[in-house]
């Protein structure tokens, strides 16, 4: 039975975040599409990318493709940006996105398309970079460690899901939380942005990352 916030006012946050989660697999689309994204978090992007104005958004994890056409939908308003979408498999993928002017889908590996990406991207473009793939330790890791380098000081780069076992009993363990403070330890250029976590309930704790407009000393 579903529950109901006035009745609940003491609920413990986990179950709240619980109840969220439900709520975000279950019943949240976007344009109509399955849309797996906090809309906390899918705000606090939109304030991210009115500020950076991206030339380019990189998506890892496409899914059925309602984040892609969300991003697509913000370029549009801004009149400028494109995205990059790039997954291991395409067959939940709804038509929608696919046939946006501005969304161009890849179907590989993140890690081994990297040159081909970066070939798409011209020298000086900005790049906000969205990681919400597998969110295994290893996977997470090696997609911060390859593709920070199509960030530019004061760029962000965001790795989503590090709610897992930081919020929520779901996921790998370790996972995207732990790659984060793994890939920002072995990189000073990088900081965690905890400003982004604008609204407190978050489904990225520490998974804002910045890069330092200059290296610290």
């Amino acid at each position: 039975m579903r529950k109901y916030m006035e009745d609940h006012l003491d609920m413990p946050l986990s179950d709240v975040l619980a109840q969220i989660q439900e709520g975000v697999m279950e019943r949240t689309t976007y344009f109509g599409i399955p849309t797996h994204k906090s809309p906390n978090d899918a705000w606090a992007y939109q304030q991210l990318i009115h500020a950076m104005r991206p030339d380019v958004i990189v998506e890892i994890g496409t899914k059925y493709g309602g984040s892609a056409l969300y991003f697509a939908h913000l370029c549009d308003l801004l009149g400028h940006g494109r995205v990059i979408s790039i997954d291991i498999q395409h067959h939940t993928l709804r038509p929608g996105p696919a046939a946006h002017p501005r969304v161009t889908l890849l179907l590989a590996d993140a890690c081994e398309a990297f040159p081909q990406v970066r070939a798409m991207i011209a020298p000086g473009e900005r790049v906000l970079v969205v990681e919400d793939s597998s969110h295994t330790y290893e996977n997470t890791l090696a997609v911060l460690r390859t593709y920070s380098a199509l960030t530019r000081p004061g760029d962000h780069f965001i790795v989503e899901d590090s709610i897992c076992h930081h919020g929520l009993r779901v996921g790998p363990d370790p996972g995207p939380y732990e790659a984060i403070e793994a890939f920002v330890a072995e990189n000073p250029d990088f900081e965690v942005d905890r400003s982004q976590e604008l609204l407190f309930i978050t489904w990225n704790p520490k998974g804002y990352l910045r890069r330092r407009a200059s290296s610290p000393a």
